[in-house]
Formats: structure tokens, C-alpha cells, sequence
């Protein structure tokens, strides 16, 4: 299994000073990919957390080494449903959706409920302890925008009726939430609005895959390598350790309540140069085949960084040929596995 403790240690050697020790933090789907990745730093840094997770996506293996730590409880069940705990909460990160388009057309209403109905419960349960409320929001929140770098000011460009509707609105009905429990209960709460992210543990099986480890599984195989459209489309690829920094800052920083702020990478490159690239550090013979563009799929994504910078202290640290080497080296150890 691919060791990731010594990027563990490097995101507590950003945060600093910073710590969670002895705090109390729920996390919702915390099985998955980021959410597991945030349940073992805060793990590591002497919180007590409380896993829930319904597996719909998250895998348990991502949880495994930490079942039998005592400062570790696992909760499988839908957010979505009401949600009783007992003891101190002191931070809530609600982080359960399914998020790779590929299940938009499968899941369209789990992941509305998650986005909504989840967030509803969650909030109540920081509203009942009084705890700091944290949402993984998206840039999809911003739909195919028309301004770029984007601004957490833009209000954005969104087909409430197209097939990625179901999280785009979602996640703009969830922001709405949050900030209305504010506003009427003076609720302690922050949005961040995450641009890709990439990483270990991210699923590349079937309709969970996206596009990094997409690229990469089929550049391994010498399989062709999946462009849609002409690849001219951009994204903003933000590794996970960067991510996971990011959010914590984010929960952390009294100036940020209320808040809604952008957390991404701001190195903008288009998909076929990421096909490109991805070949070339995997050493593959892998041609590139090119596929219709997805309905309502954006064109350009890049963040513009400037309140993290200002609120958070935080900037993206590891560059895409970096992330993209990790990976490379986590995809190979998992085939071998």
C-alpha cells in the first residue's frame, strides 16, 4: 500500500504552528478520497474524529489503518438521513458527494440529497455543539464561466436543467444553506470552493475514474489515452496535500467565517497537454484518441487565488510534474497489488 505518511508530515510542516490536537471533528465521507486523507492528518494530529460514510463511494480500505485507534469512530450511513451524535463537536467538514461527472448520469439523486438534505443535517449538528462548519464546495459552481481566472465574486454561468446540474446546483443550494444558518443562527461557517484535485486514493475504476488517473492507468497499459473533444479545454490541477493544507487553514482561520473562498492550483493547462505530459513522464507508447466533447462540459478552469493568499497564507505548493510523478508511483504500486 502506497505510504503517504511523509506527506502527512509535510502538510503539518506548512500548517505550522497550527493543530488540532484534542479536538473533535466529524467528517462525512470521510471514507473517500480527500475525506480519508483529512481523517489521517487529523488523526495523526491528536483530534478525535468521527468518521461517516456511507461506502456508496468511499472505500474502506482507505480507512482501515485507523479503525482500531481509539480517537478514531466509524459511521456508515447516508448523510442524508438524520444523524444523532452525542459528545463534543467542535469542527463538522461535510465532504460526502459522489463528484466525478462520469456518475452524473447514474447518481443524479444521491448526490442532489448529499448536497442538500446532507448538508441540512450537518448543519444541525454544528448548530446543536456549536461547532465550525466547513463544506468542500466546487468550482462547478461557477458552470462554463466567463471569467477567467475566476473570482469567487462571479456569480456563475450554470444549466440548472443540463446533466451536471445535479452538482452544480447542488453545491449552489448547499453554499445557500450554510450561509442562510449563518445569517439566522450566527453559525460559524466557510466554504471552499475546490478546483480539481488529484492525488492517492482517488478511484480510476469505471465511471469513478477522472482524468489524471485516467491518463495515467492507460498510459500504463499502453491503452489509448481518452481526449474529449480536441483537448483544448483547460484545467487547474491542485495535489492533495495542497488541498488537504488548504482546508485547514481554512477551518482554523477566525477571518474566514462566512466566507467563501477558492482553493486550486493556479497552473492552467489543457487536457491534451496533460495527455502529453502524462505520457511522457510514464515513459508509454500510448496514443491519444479523441472522443465528443460531454454536454456542458467547461471550457477553462483557473481560480483566482487572491482571498486564500490574503485570508488563508495559503498558496499551492507542488507542482504538476511532482503530483503527477507521485501518482505515476501510486497507480504502479496499486497494480502490483
Amino acid at each position: 500500500m502506497y505510504d503517504i505518511t511523509g506527506e502527512l508530515d509535510q502538510i503539518k510542516k506548512n500548517l505550522g504552528t497550527l493543530s488540532f490536537e484534542d479536538q473533535h471533528v466529524i467528517i462525512t465521507g470521510g471514507a473517500g478520497f480527500l475525506g480519508s486523507w483529512m481523517c489521517d492528518f487529523l488523526i495523526r494530529d491528536g483530534a478525535h474524529v468521527t468518521c461517516v460514510d456511507n461506502l456508496s463511494s468511499g472505500l474502506k480500505c482507505n480507512i482501515e489503518d485507523l479503525v482500531n485507534n481509539d480517537r478514531f469512530r466509524f459511521i456508515q450511513q447516508d448523510i442524508s438521513l438524520p444523524l444523532h451524535v452525542n459528545g463534543p463537536v467542535d469542527y463538522i467538514f461535510h465532504m460526502a458527494s459522489r463528484a466525478s461527472p462520469f456518475e452524473f448520469e447514474h447518481f443524479p439523486i444521491e448526490i442532489l440529497k448529499a448536497n442538500t438534505l446532507g448538508v441540512l443535517v450537518a448543519l444541525e449538528i454544528a448548530k446543536k455543539h456549536h461547532a465550525t462548519f466547513i463544506y468542500t464546495s466546487t468550482s462547478e459552481v461557477y458552470g462554463n464561466p466567463e471569467v477567467v481566472p475566476t473570482p469567487e465574486s462571479y456569480y456563475g454561468y450554470v444549466n440548472s436543467v443540463g446533466p451536471r446540474g445535479c452538482y452544480d446546483e447542488a453545491k449552489r443550494c448547499g453554499e445557500a444553506y450554510i450561509l442562510a444558518y449563518h445569517r439566522q443562527y450566527n453559525l460559524n461557517v466557510r466554504i471552499a470552493r475546490i478546483f480539481n484535485t488529484y492525488g492517492p486514493r482517488i478511484r480510476m475504476d469505471g465511471i469513478y475514474g477522472r482524468v489524471i488517473p485516467r491518463f495515467i492507468d492507460q498510459a500504463l497499459t499502453g491503452a489509448p489515452t481518452t481526449v474529449f473533444g480536441d483537448g483544448s479545454q483547460t484545467r487547474s490541477f491542485t495535489y492533495v496535500t495542497d488541498q488537504i493544507e488548504g482546508l485547514l487553514r481554512l477551518a482554523a482561520t477566525d477571518a474566514a467565517n462566512g466566507e467563501a473562498i477558492n482553493i486550486g492550483n493556479t497552473y492552467e493547462i489543457t487536457v491534451l497537454e496533460l495527455a502529453q505530459k502524462v505520457i511522457a513522464l510514464s515513459g508509454s507508447k500510448s496514443q491519444i484518441s479523441f472522443y465528443p466533447l460531454p454536454k456542458d462540459d467547461p471550457l477553462r478552469r483557473k481560480p483566482d487565488i487572491t482571498k486564500a493568499k490574503k485570508i488563508l497564507e495559503w498558496t499551492p505548493k507542488v507542482s504538476l510534474e511532482t503530483g503527477l510523478s507521485r501518482m505515476i508511483e501510486w497507480i504502479k504500486k496499486e497494480k502490483i497489488e
